[in-house]
């Protein structure tokens, strides 16, 4: 008897966003058609509803794949024992990770907290991944009317048609998972070092979501990457590829070890930044507005298209919290609710490490350039042309710095700066020296604690 349950008893920063929702809409949609229009779906208390079920159906045994975000272990544990003094059998399953979070400890029995050693030393030194097993041939269903309650009654769908980009361009559900895997391993994957650093090239798996949502088994990934060259791990393509699926793997193990990274520093040095509150800057950057292509460019991809690419990330977060001195945790909760691939762990670790707060992260005093970085990344602009069209005709040359472009060029490609595309909202050189001053007032602070 097949059963999903979205609960209601959430805590509220950990509910779904708003293009999360619509993707498990789609997904949801596409699971109950593969289970021949039989899967029951509710919306409550898991516990409650559960103990419901087992009680009404004579239930011996439920089983699940586990979640690793701490609220959910919390329910999830709690839910177990309940069933089990029931005289429930129940058993839960590895199915969203390649290692469990405490499998994989330092010598000393404490957990990694630099990406590489946890990965090369720690991961790769333990048993294999478990190698996928096929679907069942024959799968009996049991379907019980007045147990399903219908989709629709999970409101997930927005009142506004803001995700017609995204429909278009995204294939929800288990089909559309393993398209994309096969269109990755055998044209993308051999290439994917040398190329996934560029945002028009869409060198990537884009298997973020599908992964997230449980479409496709990262044991799936993993083995189709390493089939696809032949076995040869030492292929760059490959194993950097690999490393990508293991940095996924590093933010689970640092949720599941550090669960306050959500919410907290996860270094304490930064206790005493001197982060600004500034709502219209942080709209500006929100809307893609703020005067510097190729940050707009990533947040305009964002909003039109549930996605963005990783380099991009990387630039937006680094502007965010470096050039705005905005607080990473404001950069998290945006992202969470515009990203299809919206994931707590990774949401969580990615942004403490481009604000240099978090595990193993980038060193705060390491500022990214959007500009040296779109002409080293995007040389020609069609990354910008593509999200920014008001700036399609200015040469390459001033696509991504068009404050420095001649009037007459300006004038030629019909751009108004302050008019039909924003004048930059900082300057980057004086904003990354005002970085760095913040950065020394927080290190003399937290020096002149007792």
């Amino acid at each position: 008897m097949p059963v999903y349950i979205l609960d209601e008893t959430c805590p509220n920063h950990f509910k779904l966003g708003s293009a999360s929702k619509w993707w498990l809409q789609q997904s949801l949609e596409k699971l109950n058609v593969s289970l021949e229009e039989k899967l029951h779906i509710q919306k409550g208390d898991p516990l409650a509803l559960l103990i419901d079920w087992v009680k009404q159906h004579k239930i011996t045994q439920v089983v699940w794949n586990r979640c690793y975000e701490p609220w959910q272990i919390s329910r999830d544990t709690k839910i177990k024992q309940v069933l089990i003094d029931l005289g429930i059998e129940v058993k839960s399953f590895n199915g969203h990770l390649l290692w469990e979070p405490w499998q994989v400890l330092k010598k000393d029995e404490t957990p990694y907290r630099v990406f590489t050693p946890y990965y090369r030393k720690g991961c790769l030194s333990k048993p294999a991944p478990r190698i996928p097993t096929p679907k069942p041939d024959n799968l009996s269903i049991q379907y019980v009317d007045e147990q399903n309650h219908g989709l629709a009654t999970l409101n997930l769908m927005p009142s506004i048609n803001w995700y017609q980009q995204m429909a278009e361009q995204w294939q929800p559900g288990e089909q559309g998972a393993a398209d994309r895997l096969a269109e990755f391993v055998s044209q993308k994957v051999n290439q994917y070092k040398a190329k996934r650093d560029f945002p028009d090239l869409e060198a990537t798996s884009g298997l973020g979501a599908h992964l997230h949502f449980g479409e496709i088994s990262v044991h799936q990934v993993w083995y189709s990457a390493i089939d696809a060259c032949n076995g040869n791990t030492e292929d760059p393509g490959l194993d950097c590829f690999l490393s990508e699926l293991g940095w996924r793997e590093f933010s689970h193990y640092l949720l599941y070890h550090f669960p306050t990274i959500p919410k907290e520093n996860f270094s304490p040095k930064f206790s005493h930044f001197p982060w600004r509150k500034d709502d219209q800057a942080l709209k500006a950057w929100q809307q893609g507005n703020t005067g510097i292509p190729m940050v707009d460019a990533g947040m305009r991809q964002l909003w039109q298209t549930g996605t963005m690419h990783n380099r991009v990330r990387m630039l937006v977060g680094s502007f965010l919290v470096k050039n705005l001195l905005i607080d990473w945790r404001s950069g998290e909760r945006w992202f969470w609710d515009c990203l299809l691939d919206a994931d707590l762990a990774a949401n969580s670790a990615s942004w403490q490490w481009v604000a240099g707060t978090g595990a193993d992260a980038a060193p705060y005093f390491r500022i990214f350039n959007p500009v040296t970085q779109g002409e080293k990344f995007d040389k020609s602009g069609d990354y910008v042309r593509s999200y920014c069209p008001e700036l399609s005709d200015l040469p390459d040359k001033y696509i991504h710095a068009p404050w420095d472009a001649p009037q007459e060029i300006l004038n030629q490609a019909k751009v108004v700066l302050g008019e039909n595309y924003p004048k930059p909202i900082v300057d980057l050189k004086a904003s990354r020296q005002r970085a760095l001053d913040a950065l020394q007032q927080n290190k003399a602070l937290s020096q002149s604690e007792p």
